[in-house]
């Protein structure tokens, strides 16, 4: 089974980081492997947030 492509940039999900306060463990590891459930669950929370004001300021 093949891997499916992230829906979000790497930017993005490193701009959430660091708004969440993340961004160092994130960066200190290389990767998000060593970020817990609930913190990704967060910058998921986040990331919608965003889509929505997004779409509202159209």
């Amino acid at each position: 089974m093949s891997r499916q492509r992230s829906i979000m940039s790497d930017a993005l999900k490193m701009e959430i980081a660091k708004e969440l306060g993340i961004y160092n463990q994130v960066q200190a590891d290389g990767d998000f492997g060593s970020v817990s459930s609930r913190d990704c669950g967060n910058m998921v929370k986040t990331a919608i947030q965003l889509a929505e004001r997004s779409l509202n300021s159209r």
